[in-house]
């Protein structure tokens, strides 16, 4: 059965199923996948449930209190499982193009998650569910459960992931309205999670995200710990493939997207990170341009015209157009008040030629920015911070290209 031949079946009270069955690519998915949707919605009586010592769980409303129920896809289980899935009923706190961000709770646990529901999956490929099956990280939305809905003639793929208080951008813009910097160890925990989360996609899994941006990095205050979330546009690269070039938000977009390459690397998400990380500093975007070549000029205006060789680099296919010779402005009149530790990551970060811009291996353990991280040294506070989170947490696979010595320290392990 594939998509659009949807079995409907009556449960108690009037209640209606939805059976799913998909093995269409047309749909967006490249593996079959399974979805029971049940739509109990109750706000009077009880729900029983078995627990997972099947035992029958009592599932009562409190007032004004809707429960959904439905039957979910657990995110990374194979073969896959079904389960029951007891939440109330979500309330929105985002929508966008692909769909609406509700909030949620799991009534049995209290558990606070998020739903992201995905409009018009029958018309335009999205990648985001087989990825998300196919990572696991600290740092990384972590995918629940899934499932599919019918509703109006559209076919809607919802996925449940974990919930976090607020995006980067929002903390930020809180930081902003009180006219004060942000915290400069903060900005540190940060980056370090963001590098160790993009060291785990480029290297580990070989996925570009390709839209790198505040608002798509969820981060808790009270912890802070932070996850990147939104894999609408990420891919996993292949050789000799070509991808589109028109992607990633333009503020963040690597200058070799600009020039139109196709055979681009993991290494525009640095970029687009080291944009970031610019604006946790400067409390505003660095390169702020208005349209594509306002871009270029942005950019070109802090690190001076590319030379021939750099836009080769770039995009050995661009056709050569005549640029203004214009000085690059050293980093350190940009950031005045911040250490050389922090301005020469920057340095080694915004950089024309991808074949030396740092990867996100290199940002953590090539810098001495994150020094007093990776040595764990510091305050008392800090060193409780970084055990908690835990920073410093690796697997033997995201940490080829240390030396062995680096990697004992990191694991406790001789390869």
């Amino acid at each position: 059965m594939k998509v659009g031949e949807l079995l409907e079946s009556s449960g108690a009270g009037g209640s209606r199923s939805i059976i799913a069955y998909t093995n269409d690519k047309n749909a967006g998915f490249e593996t079959e996948m399974d979805s029971i949707l049940p739509s109990d919605d109750l706000k009077q009586g009880s729900l029983h449930s078995k627990n997972s010592h099947g035992n029958d769980v009592k599932i009562v409303p409190d007032e004004d209190e809707v429960i959904t129920r439905r039957t979910v896809v657990k995110g990374h289980s194979n073969p896959r499982s079904q389960l029951l899935f007891h939440a109330v009923t979500p309330e929105i706190v985002g929508n966008g193009s692909f769909g609406v961000v509700f909030r949620t709770k799991v009534k049995e646990t209290g558990r606070m998650l998020s739903l992201r529901r995905f409009y018009r999956i029958r018309r335009f490929k999205n990648r985001e569910l087989e990825i998300m099956k196919l990572i696991s990280h600290p740092n990384l939305i972590d995918l629940k459960y899934y499932f599919l809905e019918q509703s109006d003639q559209e076919l809607y793929l919802n996925l449940i992931v974990d919930y976090m208080p607020m995006s980067l951008y929002q903390r930020l813009k809180e930081f902003i309205s009180l006219h004060q910097p942000m915290d400069r160890y903060e900005i540190k925990i940060y980056m370090f999670q963001l590098f160790k989360s993009l060291n785990y996609l480029h290297q580990v899994v070989n996925v570009c995200h390709r839209d790198i941006k505040p608002q798509n990095i969820l981060v808790d205050p009270d912890t802070l710990l932070l996850k990147i979330c939104d894999l609408g546009s990420a891919k996993q690269l292949k050789p000799n493939e070509p991808n589109v070039s028109y992607i990633c938000s333009r503020y963040y977009r690597a200058p070799e997207l600009i020039f139109g390459a196709t055979n681009y690397t993991t290494k525009i998400d640095i970029w687009s990170a080291g944009c970031v990380m610019a604006e946790l500093l400067l409390g505003q975007p660095i390169f702020p341009g208005e349209s594509k070549i306002d871009q270029l000029v942005e950019i070109i205006k802090v690190l001076g015209t590319p030379t021939r060789e750099e836009i080769c680099s770039m995009n050995e296919n661009y056709s050569e157009h005549k640029f203004p010779q214009i000085r690059p402005i050293p980093l350190n009149r940009i950031f005045k008040k911040e250490t050389q530790e922090t301005i020469d990551l920057l340095y080694h970060i915004m950089k024309y030629d991808p074949n030396i811009r740092y990867s996100a291996l290199q940002c953590m353990f090539n810098s001495t920015y994150f020094t007093d991280i990776v040595s764990n040294t510091g305050s008392d506070s800090n060193l409780s911070l970084i055990d908690s989170l835990p920073l410093l947490h690796f697997e033997e696979s995201e940490l080829q290209g240390l030396s062995s010595n680096d990697i004992y320290r990191l694991t406790g392990k001789l390869i």
